[in-house]
């Protein structure tokens, strides 16, 4: 049987602050949700706006993380791939699909408040590698990329 490919990148901002949880045998598991901002033409040829809201889960050391360093509002990206579930609720079949989060990049700086990186006189941080989870920690900022710094 041939293997699918399940992968998903996006990005956007939190609509709620993290929120993190521990199963029955100890495990980290943490929920929050992203806005993820789209335009597209209308059947008139008109540019509309829309917003699409994506829950995404973290596991473990990864869940730890996002609560600490997350917070409503604030812009990430989150690679991983996409997961269904299923369940009964007061005799009601329910489903859902929600990103499982493999690594989420934190793209703006802690206590911002989504204000502009240039009003800010503090260098960007950084990233932060540890050895034991392979978990990237990683603040980038809205500064230009310089092309001649691109080694291909």
């Amino acid at each position: 049987m041939a293997r699918s490919l399940n992968q998903v990148t996006i990005m956007g901002n939190l609509t709620r602050d993290p929120e993190l949880r521990q199963t029955p045998n100890g495990q980290s598991v943490c929920s929050f949700s992203l806005a993820l901002n789209r335009s597209y033409k209308d059947s008139s040829g008109e540019w509309q706006e829309a917003t699409d809201y994506i829950d995404v889960v973290a596991w473990a050391t990864l869940a730890e993380r996002v609560t600490q360093y997350l917070a409503k509002g604030r812009r990430c990206l989150v690679q991983g791939r996409l997961q269904s579930r299923s369940w009964e609720q007061d005799g009601v079949k329910r489903s859902k699909v929600e990103v499982l989060a493999n690594d989420v990049t934190f793209l703006d700086s802690r206590g911002s408040d989504n204000s502009s990186e240039e009003n800010s006189q503090e260098p960007p941080k950084p990233s932060k590698k540890t050895k034991k989870d392979d978990v990237v920690i990683e603040d980038i900022g809205d500064e230009p990329i310089n092309l001649d710094d691109i080694p291909f």
